[in-house]
């Protein structure tokens, strides 16, 4: 992520109030769009469906066929992204490009191409009394989807953010015009549009990579071979997502939390609506998170390192390990005080917001304590991003594991306390994972030059 943070500082340097508006919505379009921009067309279809005549079953359908479709695909390629992008890393460190398609390639083949193995026979079996063709875009959507993620995860290492963005917006934007142009196929054109836009999605990132690394062969698994491979990442990956989704698939399959919708799948009226309204909010806290942590604490991070490689005299390597810490924890202490603002605003027109997308008041409650955890999940997210520049594995994996199996156990304990304590078992998890990872950072940058020079081969 340093291109991203180097074109922001250049973007600061400018010095003006213009500047800054400018550097912060352009990380927060970087960060949160890929997250914003698939809720905000889902919703678009849905409404737009419903307005040219399709039925609201078919319309609740879909978009709960979407939503597990983009839960899967995550879980499944969690741990791929994070393992692949660390070897992607290390290619560009050593200026060895050109393992970095062949790989690429490779990595698509065993997400897409498992991911097809597992998801046929589930969705084949499970979904018997839906029509063939419904059955065949559901599969489809999914080996897409899986595909999607590694590409996008991979341009997050190049400097073409901006093209990424309108990108997504144009393949977004076909994603609705091909939906609603389907709509009188009912929840089979919804989900070819819905396909075809993540299609133009996936073949249009992977015609810019392959421009940008030309490789010497096709397909390659280096990624995979033990000196190369960093298999606590892949862990990592799967835990986060798990974690991140647990709480969901526990109120959609428990009986008297949740309804069927279509096949196997169920939905949570009563979690699902003021959770996912609520992940909306975190663009503040991500625009924040990457101007600061991406452009200060890169920076400070790369000057450290850069004293130790040179031999530099021991009272600047302390004095540039004192400028990261410093960037660290300025870094956590913004992202904490822009969400902290943003969920003040939220406790203070909840409501009114809760009336304008039709949602009813009953639900405030839920929402509020939701908006607080998913701020929390953003500074977390931030102290394992620090934890990961400092190539704290093995303490990320602790982290992530807490959260995944404290996120099943509060959630659970919910729902046997009643209805008014859903949510807070994910806001507990999240608090605690969080407060966690901030004991585990500061006992590190403690430690930092001893592990530095002392436990590195």
């Amino acid at each position: 992520m340093t291109s991203i943070g180097s074109e922001i500082r250049k973007i600061l340097e400018r010095d003006s109030y213009w500047s800054v508006l400018r550097a912060y919505g352009y990380a927060g379009l970087v960060s949160g769009g890929p997250w914003v921009l698939s809720i905000l067309s889902i919703m678009m279809i849905g409404i737009l469906a419903v307005v040219l005549g399709v039925a609201q079953k078919e319309v609740n359908a879909f978009q709960i066929c979407v939503t597990y479709l983009m839960a899967g695909s995550l879980i499944w390629t969690g741990g791929m992204q994070l393992m692949f992008t660390r070897f992607v890393a290390d290619q560009t460190y050593t200026n060895n490009k050109a393992e970095v398609l062949p790989n690429l390639f490779g990595a698509l083949l065993v997400t897409m191409a498992g991911g097809f193995m597992w998801a046929a026979p589930f969705i084949f079996w499970f979904f018997l009394t839906e029509p063939f063709l419904q059955r065949l875009l559901l599969l489809s959507n999914f080996v897409i989807l899986s595909g999607l993620w590694i590409a996008l995860i991979f341009l997050s290492g190049m400097k073409a953010y901006r093209r990424i963005v309108w990108t997504l917006v144009r393949g977004y934007s076909l994603g609705i015009f091909v939906a609603l142009l389907a709509s009188p196929w009912e929840l089979n054109g919804l989900l070819l549009g819905v396909l075809i836009g993540h299609g133009y999605l996936f073949f249009s990132f992977l015609h810019y990579i392959v421009r940008e690394y030309p490789g010497r062969s096709l397909l390659k698994f280096d990624f995979f071979r033990n000196r190369r491979s960093f298999y606590s990442l892949f862990a990592v990956g799967t835990l986060y997502y798990l974690a991140v989704w647990i709480d969901k698939f526990i109120f959609w399959f428990v009986p008297h939390t949740s309804e069927a919708v279509i096949g196997p799948l169920r939905a949570s009226i009563i979690y699902d609506l003021p959770i996912f309204l609520a992940y909306l909010f975190i663009l503040p806290g991500m625009a924040v998170f990457l101007v600061t942590m991406e452009a200060d604490f890169s920076e400070q991070h790369e000057r450290f390192y850069r004293a130790v490689r040179e031999g530099d005299t021991l009272m600047h390597i302390e004095y540039r390990r004192d400028q990261m810490v410093y960037a660290a924890r300025q870094g956590i202490y913004e992202i904490f005080k822009v969400q902290g603002l943003t969920v003040v605003l939220c406790l203070l027109w909840g409501r009114d917001l809760l009336h304008v997308v039709g949602i009813s008041p009953l639900y405030i409650h839920l929402f509020y304590i939701d908006v607080v955890a998913v701020s929390v999940q953003v500074l977390l997210m931030a102290i394992l991003n620090v934890l990961f520049y400092l190539d704290a594995r093995r303490e990320v994996l602790i982290i992530t594991s807490c959260f995944f199996i404290t996120n099943l156990i509060f959630t659970f304990a919910t729902l046997h306390l009643g209805a008014e304590t859903f949510g807070y078992g994910f806001a507990a998890s999240v608090t605690l994972s969080a407060f966690l990872s901030l004991f585990i950072l500061a006992r590190k940058f403690n430690r930092l030059e001893y592990e530095t020079f002392m436990l590195q081969n």
